[in-house]
């Protein structure tokens, strides 16, 4: 897959108000030039360098390119992006909960069978939560890479939402302390997973 790359830096996003929550920091200009071929139904892969080391939810989005645009030119702007997978603890605890990402090294979901062909942006994510209990205090790592989609089907993908605009910084999933007093239960920000 071809990258969108963030030049300055490994680090989080901190406000979800900011355009940099769409793919990174610097990412809606730096264009790859390059596309990664996916048949739907099949597992798609991000390398995360270095491993995943902060306690949080991974999840990730799709969102097809209009008519007139490419893969390779298009910022991802407005309201296109539709949540298909989502990875949420398997247990909560004081020390800070049992994620299933923690210390990996690739995120990898399915393109939902039904997603229709054609050129998609994909995003990935990662949300530190190790700092969560205050404002801006979550931690968006994130990325986003260039596909084709062959052998889709007709299923219509939604619910659709924006980056900006799908998270507010008070979101129960966002603002939240995971350590103590341990939480009863984790909600994932963002839209519902479809499945197609």
């Amino acid at each position: 897959m071809s990258e969108r790359s963030d030049m300055n830096s490994h680090g989080p996003v901190l406000d979800v108000s900011l355009l940099d929550i769409r793919c990174g920091k610097d990412a809606s200009t730096a264009f790859a030039p390059g596309i990664l071929s996916v048949a739907a139904g099949q597992s798609l892969g991000f390398v995360v360098d270095p491993s995943i080391q902060h306690p949080g939810p991974s999840l990730a989005y799709l969102a097809k390119v209009p008519a007139g645009k490419t893969a390779a030119n298009w910022d991802g702007s407005g309201a296109v992006w539709f949540k298909v997978w989502e990875q949420g603890p398997t247990a909560l605890n004081s020390n800070g909960g049992n994620w299933p990402s923690s210390g990996l090294k690739t995120l990898n979901f399915t393109i939902p069978k039904a997603t229709p062909s054609g050129d998609y942006l994909a995003r990935i994510e990662h949300i530190g939560l190790h700092a969560a209990s205050q404002k801006n205090g979550a931690q968006f790592y994130l990325s986003c890479g260039q596909v084709t989609v062959t052998g889709g089907g007709s299923g219509t993908p939604g619910p659709l939402v924006s980056f900006p605009g799908a998270y507010s910084a008070t979101d129960p999933g966002i603002l939240i302390q995971i350590y103590y007093p341990v939480p009863t239960s984790y909600t994932i920000p963002g839209p519902k997973v479809w499945t197609g």
